[in-house]
């Protein structure tokens, strides 16, 4: 698949549009509206990337919010299913690790769920390996936590 992925703004409709879809998906998966207390804003996210397809359709999104300690957190990583295994995921994941280490970053955090086997597998083909659960996440029973270092 021909991609292009860039900086776009959160609050773009393309954006709304991408994360409308992946709440919905995760509220069907464990049968509970969205449970996150903080969210990421316009206001709080570092970057927020886009993914589009040779025809400029948006596909996929995430973004990275800082976090102390020389550590980010990928947020809001969402592929359309008919874009699934194409590619697109890596392509917004590994953007998203350079622009963490462009900012001197060593470490990039993440939070998924013990509902998302498919999530799961991506990130330790990826690389990542779990964690224990941080910030919100510590001793959430759905939360399945990852972390890379990028040094």
């Amino acid at each position: 698949m021909t991609l292009t992925i860039s900086e776009e703004p959160w609050d773009g409709a393309d954006g709304d549009r991408l994360r409308s879809a992946m709440e919905a998906e995760l509220a069907a998966r464990y049968g509970i509206p969205d449970q996150e207390g903080h969210k990421p804003t316009a206001e709080n996210v570092d970057v927020y990337l886009i993914a589009r397809d040779a025809a400029g359709n948006a596909v996929g999104c995430g973004a990275l919010w800082l976090l102390p300690e020389s550590t980010a957190e990928i947020k809001r990583m969402y592929v359309t299913p008919q874009a699934r295994g194409t590619g697109v995921a890596t392509g917004i994941l590994r953007d998203l690790e350079e622009h963490a280490r462009r900012r001197g970053l060593d470490t990039v955090r993440l939070a998924t769920g013990d509902k998302q086997p498919d999530a799961i597998r991506f990130y330790e083909r990826e690389g990542y390996v779990r964690t224990d659960g941080y910030g919100p996440y510590a001793g959430h029973p759905m939360a399945v936590c990852f972390a890379r270092r990028l040094t």
